[in-house]
């Protein structure tokens, strides 16, 4: 049997911003109350300026992001364009709900700038997608995360806010949900470019937030 399937406990957060998306999640899974990594990745590249976070169990969630890797570069080379968010939300959609018998225990986040601008999508295990035209967090930590996101959102963000805003929330969620916890996980996407952020960059930021 494989273990990882079962590897869950997560906080994951994107914020939509004038001029990106910010994707952020921390990196600890567990397995009931044994801590079993704390280097778990959870934020994926899809495409070139896409990106998507997973929440649930590993097993279900790798699958989908090999899924969803191969349907995204098929439809560029078919097309010579990339797919859209709300396309990319829409396949994945569309598989989640075919398997709702099986559901994978996931909970996903899929952002990132294309052709309409910066666009955000969550989705639940049984392919209900609602598209986030502010803030969004998932998983066991996403209440807490909400208190940050809702009291300092602002309409007009910038990728540098939404930056410290999705740490700050991630930070607060870890002080109080058990399965989440480490380091925090962060990429920035706009028109020109994917980022994922140093792990050295992320904890200045962490830092100089806890002040």
């Amino acid at each position: 049997m494989d273990n990882d399937k079962y590897l869950k406990g997560t906080t994951t957060v994107g914020v939509v911003c004038t001029d990106g998306i910010v994707l952020a999640s921390e990196q600890r899974a567990t397995m009931g109350n044994f801590i079993a990594s704390k280097t778990a990745k959870k934020v994926y590249q899809i495409d070139d300026l896409v990106a998507m976070t997973t929440a649930g169990s590993v097993g279900d969630a790798q699958q989908l992001v090999r899924l969803v890797n191969v349907e995204s570069q098929l439809y560029k080379m078919r097309r010579n364009e990339s797919m859209t968010i709300k396309g990319i939300a829409t396949l994945m959609s569309n598989f989640l709900n075919a398997n709702r018998y099986y559901p994978m225990m996931v909970q996903l986040l899929i952002g990132g700038v294309d052709k309409n601008g910066p666009g955000i999508y969550s989705l639940d295990a049984l392919g209900g997608s609602i598209e986030e035209t502010r803030i969004s967090a998932t998983g066991s930590g996403s209440p807490m995360a909400y208190g940050v996101l809702e009291d300092q959102y602002k309409e007009d963000m910038t990728v540098k806010e939404g930056l410290d805003l999705a740490i700050r929330a991630i930070h607060n969620a870890t002080k109080r949900d058990s399965a989440s916890g480490e380091n925090i996980d962060v990429v920035v996407i706009t028109k020109e470019s994917f980022k994922r952020l140093d792990p050295e960059e992320v904890k200045s930021i962490r830092n100089s937030l806890a002040k």
